[in-house]
């Protein structure tokens, strides 16, 4: 009876082995790779370039109050009309 349920042992061992050996686990998908990744969008004063925010409002020094605008805004030059 020993002899048999060793042997019954011996042979569930070898077969979790083997099925171990071929398993394959499915592609892991990180967060990261599902999530576009967002820049970050930083706003500055057009009169004032040394004021930087991470989100729109108004310039804080005084007597200013212009509307901040995205950093990348200020790199496109204005269209200038000919007359």
């Amino acid at each position: 009876m020993k002899k048999v349920m060793l042997m019954a042992v011996a042979i569930m061992l070898s077969a979790a082995t083997i099925f171990a050996a071929n398993f394959r686990p499915a592609k892991v998908v990180n967060d990261t790779t599902k999530k576009a990744k967002t820049a970050k969008v930083v706003y500055t004063c057009p009169m004032h370039t040394d004021v930087v925010s991470f989100k729109p409002g108004k310039c804080p020094k005084p007597g200013c109050g212009m509307t901040l605008v995205k950093k990348s805004d200020l790199k496109k030059k204005p269209a200038i009309m000919k007359m």
